[in-house]
């Protein structure tokens, strides 16, 4: 489905098709400036800017974010000038210290790990908090001028979980709609119980008129905790009624625009590496990791399966690697340099068990590729090994089906490699044809990996194709229309009230 008419930031009289507003944490933008005081702007490749890059083909739409660097005063209109009129994008200027609490702080070091059920890695400092709120309420702040009758905003993931109602408590008989989308999971109420101002964070999406998950087991969550965290909350399958208002919540699986991974395999880079990793690895079957050096990505649980199915299965020495791609991640937060130090060693420990002079079993890249080599190592893969022990939806996995388009097709070669994927991630309701594993049991993680490679190449190919379906039809694109579409069926009305005002008063005292 698609809108009836464009959302153009530039044309917003018609209540029913006014102008559509995205905010997020980050602007889909890189700025550096440079020695002599210019800058210099990059647009970002990844994350959400990729997700919604298709939908930017179809709806107009300004986006809110912070630029990622702290601007002096006096180079703050030139730079508003300048995004809006050639990004349309507004920057939302924030000072080092104040994104770094934020950021770093409350939003990646307490709410992270609590969203992901990993309680002994939060940690908390009442400045964080502070800052967590202040961010909230500059975005609401610097929002507020552009916002007319019959705008919508939807709002991105759990650093705004509060902008919600800040921007309520200002649009006092504006007749806007809010929506929110949640890129992470929503953890159980017993895990939800432990978040800090709880109440508030459920009055801050209440405050929305459509709140968007990635899959059921999210909205289920969500509607439980919800209904034991306020009083006075009505519930229904798919809405909540609160305080006279109705919040639709509903799943969302996003998706990944498969074409610009087709066409990327098709330029001469990626060309060229694809045959040096066949090269490379000849004689070999190649598993592939990509993953955030993040701790709900699993990376230690998969270097143990797969240093347990070597020891167990010594015949394959010399005859299977694996590259683990881990990108650099929020180095600033002490809990992923711890976790860095622990891969490596693990890297260490198997390929210093298993090694020859002429065999490495794990080949770790400590890096970023770029995007047409990445393309390569997906595509000649014979195995995408996904390990999460929680992850929201993980987009990996349809990144890998989306490349092996290429083995699929060629009918003399070896055939589509295998997606081995972790019953922890969201993914998992969507591909159900992968082999689904629990990272955690490795000597069964052990085993699906020697299942994966001794599948014969029919039953690869009906794997394949059945998880293909997926990725080509439940696009980022399509994830974006239809959250919209479900918005604009809502008939808005003037905000009387802010959802639970006096609750969020006393909840973040």
């Amino acid at each position: 489905m698609s809108p009836s008419k464009d959302f153009d930031p530039n044309d917003g009289d018609d209540e029913d098709t006014g102008r559509l507003f995205i905010v997020a944490n980050r602007l889909p933008i890189s700025i550096k400036q440079r020695k002599d005081g210019t800058f210099d702007f990059t647009t970002s490749s990844g994350g959400l800017a990729s997700s919604l890059a298709g939908l930017s083909q179809k709806v107009k739409f300004l986006w809110f974010g912070w630029p990622g660097v702290d601007v002096h005063r006096n180079d703050k209109d030139e730079l508003r000038k300048r995004m809006q009129n050639e990004y349309g994008a507004v920057p939302v200027f924030l000072s080092k210290q104040l994104a770094e609490a934020h950021y770093n702080g409350f939003a990646n070091s307490t709410l992270w790990p609590l969203l992901h059920r990993l309680p002994e890695k939060a940690s908390s400092k009442s400045e964080w908090s502070d800052a967590y709120k202040e961010v909230n309420e500059t975005f609401a702040d610097v929002l507020l001028p552009h916002l007319e009758d019959g705008d919508t905003v939807w709002i991105h993931d759990y650093h705004l979980l509060l902008l919600p109602t800040a921007l309520r408590e200002r649009l006092r008989n504006k007749k806007v709609r809010l929506g929110f989308f949640l890129h992470t999971p929503f953890p159980s109420e017993d895990y939800y119980s432990i978040l800090p101002f709880r109440e508030a964070i459920c009055n801050g999406l209440f405050n929305c008129d459509v709140i968007g998950f990635h899959v059921p087991e999210y909205v289920a969550s969500f509607l439980d905790s919800a209904e034991k965290a306020l009083p006075d909350v009505e519930r229904s399958p798919h809405d909540l009624h609160y305080q006279g208002r109705k919040i639709i919540v509903h799943h969302f699986p996003i998706g990944i625009d498969p074409t610009q991974f087709h066409r990327a395999l098709q330029q001469k880079d990626s060309e060229e590496e694809f045959q040096h990793l066949l090269n490379t690895f000849k004689g070999k079957k190649l598993l592939v990791s990509v993953d955030r050096l993040d701790y709900i990505k699993g990376i230690p649980q998969k270097l143990t399966a797969f240093d347990h199915f070597l020891t167990e299965h010594p015949e394959y020495a010399g005859k299977v690697a694996l590259v683990q791609l881990a990108i650099p991640s929020r180095e600033g937060v002490p809990e992923y340099n711890q976790l860095r130090d622990e891969v490596e060693r693990l890297v260490g420990r198997v390929n210093g068990r298993h090694s020859t002079t002429s065999y490495t079993p794990v080949v770790y890249l400590y890096q970023s590729l770029a995007f047409p080599k990445l393309c390569a190592l997906y595509a000649a893969a014979d195995g995408c090994v996904v390990s999460s022990v929680r992850d929201g939806l993980n987009l990996v996995s349809y990144e890998f089906i989306a490349c092996q388009k290429r083995k699929a097709d060629d009918k003399e070669g070896v055939g589509p490699g295998l997606l081995l994927l972790s019953h922890y991630t969201g993914a998992r309701t969507m591909l159900g044809s992968s082999l689904i594993f629990n990272p955690w049991d490795t000597p069964r993680f052990a085993e699906t990996i020697k299942t994966a490679l001794e599948m014969p190449r029919e039953e690869r190919q009906k794997r394949y194709e059945e998880a293909a379906e997926v990725v080509e039809s439940r696009t980022s694109l399509q994830w974006g229309l239809d959250f919209l579409e479900t918005m604009k069926t809502l008939k808005i009305s003037p905000d009387e009230e802010p959802a639970g005002v006096q609750q969020d008063a006393e909840a973040m005292k």
